[in-house]
């Protein structure tokens, strides 16, 4: 089967499913090409050997890809979001159908819903059945993020025009959780058109890899927990400075560790330092060959969303790399998520928002025998392995763009 992968970000930017997913696809025996923007994300600076041209053409490990224009930004304002997006998606759509092998079905990451323009004329006009793959509601996401200021909140109503047309276009759509299902079932979409499939982690985050001395020292005789990723408005992290006030007294050892980037993360070090917290560590991004050393030397994983309806449908890619890495959970998102770590034992769940609940959390994981955390964190990576990891979730893809062909 001949597949177009169809992606705003694809390697060398870090997409879990970009490079790794188009090589297993390969591996299990299809021919795939992809069809993308020139890297920029998630700094918005394009990545130091590219320029941006009408076309490129390259090949990484045999696969062919072709790169369109597009504005690279990444910034916090809307405008630059806005024109970043819309111009990979006008670019992909008006040139992308002429420069692509006409494919058996196109595979469209669904990062944010402008990708459906292309998506769709490349379909229409190379008749091809395409799959878009949610990882985002919108608008529901845009609102919840507060990146759009009051005068663009009209935009909002566009968006859910736009989304519904490009779900009722759609050949199949595919979801990373029950929860978005059953939203869309609930706008409409024909409950027989979407597929769960679960999302996994980047393989490169398992591969053996060691800790820096320096930051060895920083974790040594201490409790950690571990929380590695986007540090923005939805993930509200002021609840865990919160929650590191009150346990600084009653649990010494217990330390946050807070790794990652984000637009949060200034105002963070900030209130932690105003507050003199000595038991939050702030640690700086890395690429994902760095991270998997760092997670495994955690004691414990945290996983927190603010409280927003949106996120109770959602399963964060983190949770994916947590299971895997086999450390207990510390999950403060509502629904899915949650769900998850309750069905695999691999955790306790808390309160979003709530700094108490918290605290009860990490206590009662803290005071639990090792032997016990160590079997939660073995629960959690046979989980994954058996039921979410990139071979069964390409699978399961795999098996999907069949029934497409065949409709």
């Amino acid at each position: 089967m001949r597949i177009l992968l169809l992606s705003q970000y694809y390697y060398p930017e870090a997409l879990f499913k970009g490079l790794i997913y188009a090589r297993e696809l390969v591996r299990q025996g299809h021919e795939v090409e992809v069809l993308t923007g020139f890297p920029n994300y998630p700094g918005g600076k394009l990545y130091s050997g590219f320029k941006v041209r009408f076309l490129q053409r390259d090949e990484y490990d045999g696969i062919p890809v072709v790169r369109v224009p597009l504005y690279p930004s990444h910034d916090a304002t809307a405008r630059g979001r806005i024109l970043n997006y819309m111009s990979f998606a006008i670019s992909a759509a008006l040139i992308g159908p002429w420069v692509v092998k006409r494919p058996d079905v196109i595979y469209a990451y669904h990062g944010h819903a402008t990708i459906g323009l292309p998506a769709w004329a490349i379909g229409l006009t190379r008749r091809a059945p395409y799959v878009l793959d949610i990882q985002d509601l919108w608008p529901d996401t845009i609102e919840a993020s507060g990146m759009l200021p009051p005068r663009y909140k009209g935009l909002l109503k566009v968006l859910n025009s736009w989304c519904n047309f490009i779900y009722r276009h759609a050949t199949r759509i595919a979801v990373l959780s029950k929860g978005f299902k059953t939203t869309l079932a609930a706008r409409g979409v024909p409950a027989e058109k979407i597929e769960v499939i679960p999302n996994w982690c980047d393989p490169v985050m398992l591969e053996p890899s060691e800790l820096p001395a320096a930051e060895e020292e920083l974790l040594a005789g201490r409790f950690n927990i571990v929380m590695a990723g986007n540090m923005g408005v939805m993930q509200g992290l002021d609840v865990v400075l919160d929650a590191a006030v009150k346990l600084a007294e009653v649990a010494p050892k217990v330390q946050f560790v807070l790794v990652g980037g984000g637009v949060e993360r200034p105002k963070l070090e900030a209130r932690a330092a105003e507050l003199g917290l000595t038991n939050v560590l702030f640690l700086p991004r890395r690429p994902l060959t760095e991270i998997g050393a760092l997670l495994r030397r955690a004691d414990v994983l945290l996983l927190h969303l603010k409280d927003d309806p949106l996120f109770a449908i959602t399963i964060p890619s983190r949770i994916q790399a947590y299971l895997a890495i086999g450390r207990p959970i510390l999950c403060g998102v509502r629904g899915d998520a949650s769900d998850m770590v309750k069905e695999t034992e691999a955790g306790f769940c808390f309160e979003p928002d709530d700094p108490g609940s918290l605290c009860e959390a990490v206590l009662k994981i803290h005071e639990l025998p090792e032997e016990e955390q160590k079997a939660m964190g073995e629960r959690g990576r046979v989980f994954y392995r058996d039921r979410l990891s990139l071979p069964v979730g390409t699978k399961a893809f795999i098996d999907l763009f069949e029934q497409m062909r065949k409709s």
